[in-house]
C-alpha cells in the first residue's frame, strides 16, 4: 500500500490487504488518499478525482470489524462497477457486485446498502447508514452510525491503481491452487529415473555469482519440508563449501527418504576472463571425472593427473541435467566473456546428449505484479520479455527458459511460490528421462 501523505497510518494491516486485493479480478495497489480521524472528520469530495477507482473502508467502534466498498467511475460522475465487502481480520468476502449501476447522488452513496455523507448541521460529523438493500442483497441490519457517538471510528479512502504489466490471457498456463501443489509434490517424491542402474538425478548448477544456485537449493528444500530452511548461501566471499563439487539430495520430508533428485555445486561461472569456474574443469565435472568435494583451483585445471580423477566414470557419477542460472535483473547487462563461455558449454551439452534448462531467477524484482503475487508470472509482459532475452542470451528455445522465485526473505512458504518451484523439478526430471530414454533405444 502507498500513502501520498505519509503521516497517514492506516488501519488497514497486511493480512487484510492482501484479502482485499484478492477481490479484484487483476493486480491492483492502494493509495491512502484520506483519512477521517486526520481531517477532523470532515469528508470533501474536492481531494479526489471525479473519475477514476476508489475503494471506502468504514471501521466500527466495536472490535476489528469494517466494511466498505469498491467504486469505479467515469469523469461524469457516472458509476461504472463497483461491490460491496464484509471486512475482518480474518476474512474479506464481496457481498455484492453491481456494474450497471449510474447515479447523480453523492458519490459515497450505493442504494441504501451504503452511505457515507458529512452532516452540515453538525461541524465535525460523519454519518454512515447500512442496510438490506434488495438490490445488493447484503444482509446488513438497518443502522446509522456516527463518529460523535463512538459507533464510527474511522474512514479510510483510498485510490485504486492498475499494477500494469498484466497480460489478458498468460503465456503459460497452470492452475495456481493447492491441489496442483500437492500434485506437483506427490508427483516429485515419487518419482522414479528412466534408468535401472540409477537412483537418482545429479543436477548441476552453473551461473555467475548471485544468479540464485544456492538460493534455488534451499527454496527446493524448504518446498518439501514444509518451512524456510537456513543453510548458507554464496555471496561476497563465496562459504568454504561452494569452492568444492557439492552434491546434495533432496529428502521427501525430514527424515524421509531421498527423492530422484541431486543438485550439485560448484564455484560460479566468472564474469570476466580468467575467474569462476574454467571450461575444463566443468567438462570434467559433466562427464564425472571430478570427485566429490573436490576443491577447484583457479588456474590448475582438473585433469587425469587430478588425485581423485576418475578414469571411468559410472552412469551415477556423470551429471544428467545442467541448469544455467541468470538473474532477470541482468540479462541484458551480462558480460559477452560469460556468454561465450556458457555458449562454449552449450554446445559441449549437445554434442554429450546431457539436457540443459536455464532457470531465469529475481523474475519478481522485475514485475510488480509478480512481486505482489507469483501467481501473475505467466500473465507478465516483462516477464516473458526477460525470457526471450535469457533464451536468445544462452542460445536455446524459450521452452527452455523458466522463470522460478526463490524464497528470500520470506519467513514461511506459500502456495504459489511452491508451485513455480515444483513445475521447475518436474520439467527438469521429465528432460532427465526423455534423454535417458533416448540413449536406452
Amino acid at each position: 500500500m502507498e500513502r501520498e501523505d505519509m503521516t497517514f497510518v492506516s488501519k488497514l494491516n497486511l493480512e487484510m490487504e492482501r484479502q482485499l486485493l484478492q477481490l479484484f479480478p487483476k493486480p491492483v495497489k492502494l493509495h491512502l488518499l484520506y483519512q477521517a480521524s486526520m481531517h477532523d472528520f470532515s469528508l470533501s469530495t474536492n481531494s479526489f478525482d471525479k473519475g477514476g477507482q476508489f475503494v471506502i473502508i468504514v471501521y466500527l467502534g466495536r472490535g476489528e470489524e469494517a466494511r466498505g466498498a469498491y467504486l469505479g467511475r467515469d469523469r461524469l460522475n457516472k458509476y461504472q462497477s463497483f461491490f460491496l465487502f464484509d471486512l475482518t481480520s480474518k476474512q474479506v468476502t464481496s457481498i455484492a457486485n453491481n456494474s450497471e449501476v449510474e447515479t447523480d447522488e453523492a458519490p459515497w452513496t450505493y442504494g441504501n446498502a451504503f452511505k457515507l455523507r458529512e452532516c452540515y448541521s453538525h461541524a465535525k460529523r460523519l454519518w454512515v447508514d447500512f442496510a438490506s438493500d434488495e438490490a445488493y442483497n447484503t444482509g446488513w441490519a438497518k443502522e446509522s452510525l456516527t463518529n460523535r457517538d463512538g459507533s464510527l471510528k474511522d474512514v479510510e479512502i483510498f485510490r485504486v491503481d492498475d499494477v500494469g504489466d498484466v497480460l489478458l490471457y498468460p503465456w503459460r498456463e497452470i492452475v495456481w491452487n493447492e491441489s496442483t501443489r500437492e500434485e506437483l509434490r506427490e508427483n516429485f517424491v515419487s518419482h522414479k529415473v528412466m534408468s535401472e542402474s540409477l537412483n537418482s538425478a545429479r543436477v548441476l548448477l552453473l551461473g555467475p555469482a548471485g544468479a540464485g544456485k544456492s538460493s534455488f537449493l534451499n527454496s527446493i528444500r524448504s518446498v518439501m519440508l514444509k518451512r524456510i530452511t537456513h543453510k548458507s548461501v554464496s555471496g561476497a566471499g563465496a562459504p568454504d563449501h561452494l569452492k568444492k563439487l557439492k552434491s546434495s539430495s533432496i529428502r521427501a520430508e525430514r527424515g524421509g527418504h531421498v527423492t530422484s533428485l541431486t543438485l550439485c555445486e560448484v564455484i560460479p561461472l566468472g564474469e570476466e576472463e580468467a575467474t569462476g569456474l574454467s571450461i575444463p574443469d566443468a567438462r570434467a565435472v559433466i562427464k564425472g571425472h571430478v570427485p566429490e568435494g573436490y576443491r577447484f583451483q583457479q588456474g590448475t585445471p582438473f585433469s587425469s593427473q587430478t588425485i581423485g580423477y576418475r578414469a571411468e566414470p559410472g552412469i551415477k557419477d556423470k551429471i544428467h541435467c545442467v541448469l544455467f542460472f541468470l538473474d532477470a535483473r541482468k540479462v541484458t547487462t551480462y558480460s559477452d566473456y560469460l556468454q561465450k563461455k556458457i555458449r562454449i558449454l552449450q554446445a559441449e551439452l549437445h554434442d554429450l546428449d546431457v539436457p540443459q534448462i536455464v532457470l531465469l531467477t529475481h523474475v519478481d524484482q522485475v514485475c510488480h505484479a509478480v512481486q505482489e503475487d507469483v501467481k501473475y508470472v505467466y500473465s507478465s509482459r516483462t516477464v516473458k520479455d526477460k525470457v526471450q532475452k535469457a533464451a536468445e542470451f544462452v542460445g536455446i528455445p524459450v521452452s527452455f527458459v523458466l522463470p522460478v522465485k526463490n524464497y528470500a526473505s520470506e519467513l514461511s512458504t506459500n502456495c504459489n511460490s511452491d508451485i513455480l518451484l515444483l513445475s521447475a523439478v518436474h520439467i527438469i526430471l521429465q528432460a532427465v528421462d526423455d534423454t535417458l530414454d533416448d540413449q536406452c533405444v
